[in-house]
């Protein structure tokens, strides 16, 4: 059974309950799923499986506390992503101008930098906008596994 491992950076627990709410999505498609509050290099995946960011901005453009140490070492180390497939939810507040979403922005562009692909179009989700972002989410996850062919059942 492959496996995806959603990668959660997190302030006040709303890019948390995104994942929560995704999760039963991808069982359904076939996936055995954890979520990770704390993700460090070694729960990227390869192969089979794939990783899902789901990562709040806090500040001004800021990444969560939570995510800080996951940013730093795939920084200091620099590992080649190759391997690496993925999509990322990314959560932001448009009131806050040129830096919204801009922690899931600088992730994405990361990732790209260390050779990782990302499948499908980026999610960014406006706290103006939409006051549940698993209202944004769930839809969007429901036509990515479509679209990413992921069904494995």
């Amino acid at each position: 059974m492959p496996q995806l491992k959603i990668l959660v950076g997190t302030m006040y627990g709303g890019a948390l309950d995104v994942a929560e709410q995704v999760k039963p999505l991808f069982e359904q498609a076939g996936f055995g799923v954890d979520i990770v509050e704390q993700p460090t290099l070694d729960d990227l995946t390869d192969g089979e499986d794939i990783s899902l960011f789901v990562i709040s901005t806090t500040g001004s453009g800021d990444y969560p506390g939570n995510f800080v140490p996951f940013v730093r070492s795939l920084s200091d180390k620099s590992p080649a992503l190759t391997e690496l497939r993925y999509g990322l939810i990314a959560l932001g507040d448009s009131s806050y101008g040129d830096t919204f979403c801009g922690a899931g922005k600088k992730l994405d562009s990361l990732l790209e930098d260390h050779g990782a692909r990302r499948l499908g179009e980026r999610l960014e989700v406006d706290a103006m906008e939409t006051f549940m972002a698993d209202d944004a989410a769930v839809p969007w996850v429901e036509e990515w596994i479509e679209e990413q062919q992921l069904k494995v059942v």
